[in-house]
């Protein structure tokens, strides 16, 4: 691993690209150029797929992976990131636009935006770690089924004037216009979805001829399915939509900024929107790097690329973009091309300029159909569908967190999923925890010198964190009094919070109430800091406080002797 990121991960802003450019030679622009070209052309499909998928025109994914992509590239905190329109955000920003319409998607975008370089500014990088992969799996899977069912309108061909947003009424939309399923668009896009299988697992090896065998093996399967279906649309004129029947082409230059009405009232709408982009694309850039990170053994600075994914989604929804992140497919792509350094994403976008600059009116025959399979496929390698075969390997509240989320991600909604998951998670992890907490006590087989104190010290072992969920163990020592003496070994107590101060507190009143003595041995570094600042240490007193419980026994036996001389 890079040591030098580390160094430079405590420093406010500092892109990866001013490290990853020392000793940049002739070689590496040479593989960083080779990937960069061969992202740019797998990119090309599905930036446009994901653009149209989403509601938008397939310019706006297109202008997304130019411009984000080249910030993102710049800015980041990845050698081999790369960032884009990614299929996680087509559930989000299609709901955004049926519910609040265009305008107001660039507003959530740029508040996204904001919230993803504060995260990176307040060093949030690393709190996306703790979501637990439950979670993650399950709306991800969750997504990648309500992708693959927005897609089913243009796979058939379907006459649907608006398919809605949510999973019901998109099923319902579905199903009453299944008579009108065109069998020219179907049958091209089963045959693209076909070629695109075929294509991923091995189809060039067919070929006999190595070197024609290694240079198919480059060229994208959904690259080769859009240009075979887009040639078909052309020569033999079939009755199915295109980009340029529906939307009029793609322009040929990028946009003019454009500022939308912005209001406050607008904005209080849009948070939990945004909130829901920000949270997603955090995860996506973060996953995506650390995958990009195990493959070229190097650490990526997770709040740098916060940062600047945070600029991406800012600057780019008022040049007509849509929502951005890192993206898998095309990182692990760059990652086997060869690139090495943020100059590979550079390259990637300005080769999505210079096809959208001369090859803008080609796409007037791209099948929508085609863009359906693609689609699909990528929706079924964004699935971790392997994870449901494994649950049984899996304790109960795993099971139920992960089927929960994606349950209410496919029915429901994604917010709504993720807040539900996390809490499950929560709720799972304490009992977890207050389970691991218990309390042992000691005997005269464990310390002898206990044998001759029987009914008047009472010894216990604590283990595990003393928190809210755990107090219980305090009280039920506190209901169980000795006659005299009670001693508290803390020594494998490894956390303390302000509840489970405010029960050792407890704990000495109810002691000092029934006359009993606490001895208290073992507190240790966060314990015996709270223990101080909270009181307890000052409420037990020096006296009784020693540091192993064979010292604290021997006072027990001291203290003992002298409480029974007394008259």
């Amino acid at each position: 691993m890079s040591n030098a990121a580390n160094n430079k991960s405590s420093r406010f802003f500092q892109p990866r690209i001013l490290e990853a450019l020392k000793g940049y030679n002739q070689a590496r622009l040479i593989k960083d150029v080779g990937a960069g070209l061969t992202v740019g052309v797998v990119a090309l499909p599905l930036a446009m797929a994901f653009a149209i998928a989403s509601g938008l025109k397939p310019e706006a994914g297109l202008f997304t992976a130019i411009i984000a992509g080249f910030l993102v590239s710049v800015l980041g905190g990845s050698r081999v990131q790369i960032g884009g329109p990614a299929g996680a955000f087509i559930v989000i920003v299609y709901g955004i636009v049926e519910r609040y319409g265009l305008a107001n998607l660039v507003i959530a975008t740029a508040m996204s935006g904001v919230m993803l370089f504060a995260m990176g500014v307040f060093k949030m990088g690393t709190l996306v770690r703790f979501i637990p992969i439950s979670v993650i799996i399950g709306f991800t899977n969750g997504i990648a089924v309500l992708i693959a069912l927005s897609q089913v309108k243009e796979f058939l061909g379907l006459h649907i004037a608006n398919l809605p947003a949510n999973f019901f009424g998109m099923g319902s939309a579905l199903i009453h216009a299944l008579p009108t399923t065109n069998p020219a668009a179907a049958a091209l896009a089963l045959g693209s979805l076909l070629l695109i299988i075929g294509w991923q697992f091995g189809l060039p090896r067919l070929i006999k001829h190595t070197l024609l065998a290694e240079r198919l093996r480059l060229v994208p399967g959904s690259v080769l399915a859009l240009v075979i279906a887009t040639a078909l649309v052309a020569v033999l004129k079939l009755p199915v939509e295109t980009i340029g029947s529906k939307f009029g082409g793609i322009p040929s230059s990028l946009p003019g900024l454009v500022w939308p009405d912005f209001s406050w009232e607008t904005a209080r709408f849009l948070f939990m929107p945004a909130t829901t982009l920000a949270m997603l694309g955090a995860i996506e850039s973060l996953l995506c790097a650390r995958v990009a990170d195990g493959m070229i053994g190097d650490r990526h600075n997770p709040n740098q690329e916060l940062m600047a994914q945070g600029i991406a989604n800012f600057v780019t929804p008022f040049f007509g973009g849509m929502p951005a992140t890192g993206t898998i497919a095309r990182t692990v792509t760059n990652v086997k091309g060869g690139g090495n350094s943020p100059v590979a994403g550079m390259v990637h976008a300005l080769t999505l300029l210079l096809v959208m600059l001369v090859a803008a009116p080609l796409a007037q025959n791209i099948p929508l159909a085609a863009m359906a399979a693609i689609l699909m496929f990528v929706a079924w390698n964004m699935g971790e569908w392997r994870e449901f075969v494994h649950l049984r390997n899996y304790r109960m509240p795993y099971r139920i967190t992960l089927l929960a989320v994606f349950f209410l991600t496919v029915v429901f909604d994604l917010t709504v999923a993720v807040e539900v998951g996390l809490v499950a998670a929560c709720i799972t992890f304490i009992y977890r925890i207050s389970s691991l907490s218990r309390t042992e006590e000691l005997t005269a087989a464990d310390y002898p010198a206990l044998g001759g104190l029987q009914g008047q010290v009472a010894a216990h072992r604590l283990y595990g964190a003393l928190f809210f969920g755990a107090v219980k163990l305090i009280e039920e020592l506190q209901d169980n009094l000795p006659g005299r003496t009670l001693l508290l070994d803390l020594k494998n107590v490894i956390y303390v919070d302000s509840s489970g101060a405010d029960s050792l507190n407890d704990l000495v009143q109810a002691c000092d109430k029934s006359r009993v003595r606490l001895v208290v041995c073992g507190l240790m570094h966060q314990p015996l800091d709270i223990a101080r600042r909270c009181g307890f240490v000052a409420s037990v007193g020096s006296d009784n406080i020693y540091p192993d419980v064979a010292t604290a026994i021997q006072a027990s036996a001291g203290l003992a002797h002298l409480d029974a001389a007394k008259p």
